[in-house]
């Protein structure tokens, strides 16, 4: 085959930049993949689309573009999970590839959408639906397959990062800093998805499934936002030495694969947490290579074009080459267990705690007490002096590592405490040491 033929769904940020991109870097891009491709269909609902279509066939229905005979590839760039779902049900059953950017369709419907193209021989690449240009699933599938992955930490939100960086930096508040972003166009006018985690746990169970060998499963996945994040929380995490990241987390352990997205305090020294702004960057710690950071710019009309045009170019290079493109494989290796989603409850971790109680004597013996009789160790702890007409003091604490269930039992038993008022603010603390 000496010419892939494309079309291209959607002109959108993502759409428009895909095409800008391809038509700017045409020959490098060709070059790569050993043969031609052109766009030849595209499928859009804009009348005056901000790009230059000279030439190329144009259908208000984007179905019609996935029941185009002279096209081997669709690209699905509208994004959702009701069109795009049947808009790529019907390229697989006309016999195209897809290539997608998007992470909710793949977390939400993709165990059946593969297995659909596994039967009908053919391929869907998602390399655009994870971190925006940062080529984190190339490297879990290919560069990294040699290794037992055994945990992976990311910063997979540019939207979150950004709000936390505003806070640590400038001490602004939540609320304050979200407008902002909505105001520069990080956030959308409903930034649900975004700061409650669910975008990030849409991406951290396509990296899971790939990196410990099991199906997506988005309903397992522990999701906590930072819109209840307060300002003074981000304060004594400095103080104390860490910075607080909105991270997704998924963990090899002896109960099975922790799969999770929350704040979360690192040490200030390590590279995560120094990632800032609306950076991504995804940490992966495999047996043989140790660990390994991604970092790049997460969303983003170029840089997601970028990873489109990457799946473009592997499924164009073998079909150049007369093989049929590899098709993506989730879950166990033939042989082995498919590993088991554990609860939040029992995941073990480090704590950051924070109460406000009386200024009297006893309180701290009585915090202590309780701490020490579920087992939990203190290893650091703030007592701040209260502010000239006020009676109760933040006292933080940083404890050893707990089970979730534990430590929020001991939490039940501190706020039921006399001297202390308000729930107790709780957030899990990791290393990222390896």
């Amino acid at each position: 085959m000496d010419k892939v033929r494309v079309g291209l769904c959607g002109l959108g940020t993502v759409g428009a930049g895909t095409l800008n991109v391809l038509q700017r870097n045409r020959i490098e891009i060709c070059a790569r993949a050993g043969c031609d491709i052109e766009i030849v269909h595209i499928g859009t609902r804009s009348d005056k689309p901000d790009v230059d279509v000279t030439g190329i066939k144009v259908s208000r229905d984007i179905f019609d573009v996935a029941r185009d005979p002279d096209v081997d590839i669709v690209l699905e760039l509208i994004g959702g999970t009701t069109t795009a779902l049947e808009l790529v049900r019907t390229a697989i059953s006309h016999g195209k590839h897809v290539v997608t950017a998007n992470k909710a369709l793949i977390a939400e419907h993709g165990n059946e959408l593969l297995a659909e193209a596994r039967a009908a021989g053919v391929s869907i690449a998602f390399e655009a639906a994870v971190a925006g240009g940062i080529p984190i699933i190339k490297a879990l599938r290919e560069g990294l397959s040699g290794n037992r992955i055994e945990w992976l930490a990311g910063i997979i939100n540019g939207t979150g990062n950004f709000i936390l960086t505003e806070m640590s930096e400038k001490g602004r508040d939540f609320a304050d800093v979200l407008a902002e972003a909505q105001a520069l166009g990080y956030a959308e006018a409903d930034p649900t998805f975004d700061v409650e985690g669910i975008d990030a746990a849409h991406k951290l169970v396509i990296l899971a499934a790939i990196a410990f060998g099991m199906p997506l499963q988005f309903d397992k996945v522990y999701i906590e936002g930072i819109s209840t994040l307060e300002s003074e929380d981000v304060d004594y995490a400095a103080e104390l030495g860490y910075r607080i990241k909105h991270l997704g987390i998924a963990r090899r352990s002896a109960g099975g694969v922790e799969m999770r997205v929350h704040p979360t305090l690192i040490p200030e020294s390590r590279l995560l947490a120094n990632v800032n702004g609306v950076k991504n960057a995804v940490l992966v710690e495999g047996d043989a290579v140790g660990p390994t950071l991604y970092y790049g710019a997460g969303a983003g009309a170029e840089p997601t074009a970028s990873a489109v045009l990457a799946d473009l170019v592997d499924l164009a290079r073998d079909m150049a080459c007369g093989q049929s493109p590899s098709v993506a494989v989730l879950g166990a290796a033939e042989g082995s267990d498919v590993p088991q989603v554990v609860p939040i409850e029992d995941v073990n971790c480090a704590w950051y705690l924070r109460l406000r109680a009386e200024d009297k004597p006893g309180v701290m013996s009585n915090v202590a007490s309780i701490l020490s009789d579920a087992g939990i160790s203190i290893e650091a702890l703030i007592q701040k002096q209260p502010p000239a007409g006020i009676s109760h003091v933040p006292i933080i604490i940083l404890t050893n590592q707990a089970l979730g269930a534990t430590v929020n039992a001991a939490c039940a038993q501190l706020e039921a405490l006399p001297s202390v008022v308000d729930a107790v603010a709780r957030l899990r603390v990791e290393s990222l040491d390896g």
